[in-house]
């Protein structure tokens, strides 16, 4: 079938000879499309929009032939979400939380902790009225409920988004597995020690802690000194090593505390060099082992994770790292894996292998999937299969039988061996019944819903076949024979009927009518043509209208719209003909029209035509202008004339009193031929033939502005002669040294004198000075608010100093509200002379003190200021001699010039004046700095060039925004993100004064907007031994959340993230 457009232009192309009043009933049809064959399907791939008769493509190729049932819904088998039979339930990621998953597995399969979890009190649970549900407030009923439905569920995996919001972590944040893992179980041991059975009050030490001493001893008298210290879980360092028992021994190795690290023996009351290790004394049945595979680099201030290869083995005896013997065995066997996948330490998914205590097979929880390992051994398969970020991939090692090696095993965890027994108290644990009837009700929702999933996809799937049935029987029907009545059905509707997805509205054929309320041809691209019979069942199961058949073509549509496209035909022949004519040698006699009016013209007769047409239509259609009888050399044309449009013609050259313009230029004179021919397009146009006078007021309006300007170009001559220095600033007085002759100097405000120097610049643009304005630098009590010592250290740029005899100038000129002088006093005597400086008006001390105060107060409380860091080393700064950096904006560079002085024989370019044998001002290099002086309007560099008072940044410095209520440990952090270098390798100071108090504000430090600060960074440590000593000392001594609430190590572990990773730094 041809494009919609060419048959659309078919449609119409009769109207060529045919007029208004020759239409008959073929050429209404034909306008309709009516007679277009219609496409078969095969042959059409898709729907063709331009012919009514085209039933293809609308969706029907779904329906036709046989449908698999399962196409008729999208609802998943709830049966998918049942839990299998022999596997245990897994728990949703809701997000990021995929490492508390592992731990929450891990915690789960340890029996004990299980059993004793059941016995906490939990009256909230047992007094649960089952009409409603549960809602666990503490953290032990959260696992409470959360074990006995990972026990007894029916479902394939819960939902724990209960116990992490109680937790208030972050689900869209990935956090510090082993950071959360320590936490945690702080959290719990508070929790469970305010229980009244006393044996639930030590459960968390009774099944995780064990106890080592730190053994120091003295070289020079040989003095042992033990500190004992309770740990939950043994951190391992694995750089550099292979195995597990390397990582133990290193953990236990002997130390030597020599240097600045030497001991102070109470002995020898002085310090003394001394070897100090950690000797292992009790061991808990529940052994943690963190692999420290995510460490602090401190050149990058971020966490990274090694990828190292750790074997590790099936069963492990920890007796030979025991000092003291015990009579019990220390034989540990692996319980549980935590692996982590990724090369990153601040993404990756966690995952965890677990051992089932009651049959001994392996089990791998990944978030909602669980996996059982076949021949009841651990496989770690996939999750070693990870891309080094080095050059080369380091192999995997072979390990021997009841070994292990991975790269990503973050923990280990192993439980005591115990001696088989048939205590099955000691292997099953039960749920209590206060918990399983909670269990209970949730499997009942569960099975209510699968129920209710099931009963949706029955009804989808009648509801699917019952359609088939329908489209099968309606489609083969839906074509309209030639010759036989017929009826519109809308496009979308139709479309619509066929879709499954959409539920099918009655049948709405109202916004294609048009004003005469019949069928508009404009809308047949959205309209098709069925046979009666098919329009009639339709409308019978569907409803709706009004219904549309052959008496609805609307023949008076259709005579407008022929008139409408002869009538654009003649008008490009008009067009073509007007623009030859005007063309032609203009005449002294004919019209004047707007050359705006005359470049649109054709646009503006085409809308006259456009506004007849669509005054026959229904609101609802399109404008011919869309159509295929639109001239697209007319549209081009009008495009590139947009901007000179004009909404009635020749209304562009009637000015405001309603007269002929007096703007020439915008206005063309055409001949007599032309504007008649105009004239039968526009009859109401305003004419004015080439005798028409232009409007007189516009003239004597012209005429006034020529002479205000003439008037203002005078008046910025002269006040220009009178004060020449003032304006090319020679010759300025200066406070820093006294000028001689004059024992008095003038001052007004710098604005008053820029606003004068842009008049004399620019007099016909800018409008001139008549008031110069003191009183701005005046207080409300009439006292000046400037001391000369404060105008000498800055305070002088927003005044102008001018000499009397400029003053008696200005005094004339313009009108000044009160006078601001400052005068010098010499006093000679016979031992010495003293020089006094006094102003009039007086200095307000009232009003200057609390100008002062605000000035201060501003500097200490601001918000988004700008501080300058810059970088030293070794007490120099980083940038060579203070070079500005080279890629600094041209914009400030333009701001650092100042526009050379203009001495009496440059021209103005607002003046013809001028005056020969004036030589230009020649720059002077041999002026040192020192000799910048403080003038009227800024401070001047030798050779005029004026100093900038905008911070030159310097290379290798950096700008920081930062607040007065910021502390310095925040903005240590910020500077940890501009340079790289950690918080406490950081050294910064301001002039010399070093900032410590990382508690401290920046405002009470002393910190104002645009200050530079120094920065120092230490050499990176590498002792890393001495720095977890330290913070091993501060664990005895404190304990990590000795004063810490149970709310509080909530809002800790929510504050989990990059900044824990400061906690060991920090303490170190």
């Amino acid at each position: 079938m041809a494009p919609r457009v060419k048959l659309e232009k078919a449609a119409w192309l009769w109207v060529e000879t045919v007029k208004p009043e020759d239409i008959k009933q073929e050429h209404v049809e034909l306008a309709y499309r009516i007679n277009i064959p219609a496409c078969n399907r095969g042959i059409c791939r898709r729907n063709c929009k331009g012919n009514p008769n085209c039933l293809v493509g609308i969706g029907e190729q779904v329906w036709l032939g046989e449908i698999d049932e399962n196409t008729f819904h999208n609802i998943d088998d709830p049966n998918s979400e049942r839990r299998e039979k022999n596997i245990f339930v897994g728990l949703t990621n809701l997000g990021a939380t995929c490492y508390v998953n592992t731990f929450l597995q891990v915690w789960f399969h340890n029996l004990e902790l299980r059993r004793s979890l059941y016995k906490c009190q939990n009256s909230r649970a047992q007094e649960h009225n089952i009409d409603s549900d549960y809602e666990p407030q503490s953290i032990c009923e959260h696992l409470q409920y959360l074990f006995a439905l990972l026990q007894n569920s029916n479902r394939k995996y819960i939902d724990p988004s209960g116990l992490v919001k109680a937790l208030g972590l972050d689900t869209g944040q990935q956090q510090d597995a082993q950071e959360f893992s320590n936490l945690f179980l702080s959290l719990l041991e508070e929790t469970l020690s305010k229980e009244k059975n006393p044996n639930l009050q030590n459960l968390i030490q009774q099944q995780f802690c064990g106890q080592f001493f730190y053994v120091t001893i003295c070289n020079q008298c040989g003095r042992s000194s033990a500190l004992p210290s309770r740990f939950y879980e043994l951190e391992l360092n694995i750089q550099g090593h292979k195995n597990l028992t390397e990582c133990i021994t290193e953990f236990l190795k002997e130390e030597k505390l020599d240097g600045e690290n030497r001991y102070f023996c109470e002995n020898c009351q002085s310090k003394q060099k001394a070897t100090r290790r950690i000797r292992l004394h009790s061991l808990p049945p529940t052994l943690n082992l963190q692999l420290m595979r995510f460490v602090f680099d401190r050149q990058t201030g971020l966490k990274k994770k090694l990828n190292t290869f750790i074997n590790f083995p099936e069963q492990l005896d920890m007796e030979p790292f025991l000092e003291r013997k015990l009579d019990q065995k220390c034989v540990y066997e692996l319980s549980a894996v935590l692996i982590h996948r990724g090369i990153s330490a601040y993404s990756g998914h966690y995952i965890a292998h677990v051992k089932d205590a009651l049959t001994g097979d392996w089990y791998k929880f990944n978030d909602e999937e669980i996996e059982k390992m076949e021949g009841k051994k651990l496989q770690l398969g996939i999750e070693e299969d990870i891309a080094e970020t080095g050059k080369t991939q380091s192999r995997k090692p072979k390990c021997s039988k009841g070994y292990h090696c991975s790269r990503n095993a973050y923990m280990l965890v192993y439980k005591l061996q115990e001696e088989e027994s048939s205590d099955s108290l000691r292997t099953n644990v039960e749920v209590p019944s206060f918990l399983q009837k909670l269990v209970d009700q949730d499997n009942h929702k569960f099975e209510e819903w699968c129920m209710e999933m099931a009963n949706m996809r029955k009804l989808s799937v009648d509801k699917g076949r019952a359609k088939h049935e329908e489209v099968k029987e309606l489609y083969d029907l839906l074509p309209a024979k030639d010759g036989e009545p017929y009826e519109f059905i809308p496009l979308d509707w139709l479309k619509k009927w066929l879709d499954d997805s959409t539920a099918t509205k009655e049948i709405d054929t109202s916004i294609f009518l048009c004003s005469h309320g019949k069928l508009h041809p404009d809308k047949m691209g959205e309209i098709k043509r069925v046979s009666l019979q098919a329009a009639k069942l339709l409308y019978e199961r569907y409803g709706g209208g009004p219904r549309l058949d052959g008496s609805s073509l609307c023949r008076d549509c259709v005579s407008e719209r022929c008139r409408v496209l002869r009538l654009k035909k003649q008008l490009d022949e008009d067009y073509k003909e007007i623009s030859n004519l005007v063309k032609r040698m203009p005449s002294s006699e004919g019209y004047w029209v707007g050359k705006a009016s005359l470049r649109s013209w054709r646009q503006l007769a085409l809308e006259q035509l456009e506004e007849d047409d669509h005054e026959s239509r229904h609101s609802n259609g399109q404008t011919n202008g869309q159509g295929p009888y639109t001239n697209n050399k007319f549209d081009l044309d009008v495009s590139g004339g947009a901007e000179d449009e004009t909404e009635t013609f020749n209304e562009d050259i009637i000015c405001n009193h309603g007269g002929l313009s007096i703007l020439e230029a915008e206005r063309k004179l055409v001949s007599t031929e032309v504007w008649t021919k105009l004239r039968e397009y526009f009859p109401k146009a305003p004419e004015f033939p080439h005798i028409q006078e232009p409007c007189r007021q516009c003239l004597t309006l012209e005429q006034e502005e020529k002479d205000n300007e003439a008037v203002s170009k005078m008046m910025a001559l002269d006040q220009k002669n009178q004060l020449l220095n003032l304006f090319h600033e020679k010759n300025r007085p200066t406070l820093i040294k006294w000028p001689q002759g004059t024992d008095r100097l003038y001052i007004v405000p710098l604005f008053f004198v820029e606003e004068w120097r842009k008049f004399i610049r620019r007099p016909t643009k800018s409008s001139p000075v008549s008031n110069v304005g003191n009183s701005l630098l005046l207080c409300p009590h009439g006292g000046f608010m400037f001391t000369f010592d404060s105008l000498i250290n800055g305070e002088a740029q927003h005044i102008a100093l001018l000499w009397p005899n400029e003053w008696e100038v200005i005094s004339r000129l313009f009108i000044v509200d009160k006078p601001i002088v400052i005068h010098c006093v010499r006093q000679t005597t016979a031992d010495s002379s003293t020089t006094q400086y006094t102003t009039q008006p007086d200095l307000c001390w009232e009003c200057r003190e609390s100008f002062l105060f605000q000035q201060q107060r501003d500097l200490r409380e601001y918000t988004q200021a700008t501080v300058y860091i810059r970088k030293v080393i070794e007490d120099k700064m980083t940038a060579k001699d203070g070079t500005p950096e080279l890629n600094a904006c041209s914009s400030e560079a333009e701001e650092e010039r100042e526009e050379l002085p203009k001495v009496d024989g440059d021209k103005d370019p607002d003046f013809s004046q001028s005056q020969d044998g004036a030589k230009r001002m020649k720059l002077n290099d041999s002026c040192e700095a020192s000799a910048a002086t403080i003038s009227g309007t800024s401070m001047i560099k030798s050779g005029g060039i004026r100093r900038s008072t905008r911070h030159r940044k310097l290379r290798g410095e950096k700008a920081l925004i930062v607040s007065a209520n910021q502390t310095l440990k925040e903005l240590k952090i910020q500077i940890m993100h501009a340079f790289s270098v950690a918080p406490f390798d950081q050294n910064l100071s301001i002039d010399g004064k070093g900032l410590t108090d990382d508690s401290a504000t920046l405002g009470s430090l002393g910190v104002i907007p645009e200050c530079i600060i120094c920065l120092k960074a230490d050499e990176p440590v590498t002792d890393y031994a001495a720095m977890d000593d330290a913070y091993q000392e501060q664990l005895r001594r404190t304990g990590p959340w000795a004063d810490l609430s149970c709310s509080q190590l909530g809002l800790i572990i929510w504050c989990l993230g990059w900044s824990g990773a400061w906690a060991v730094s920090e303490n170190a």
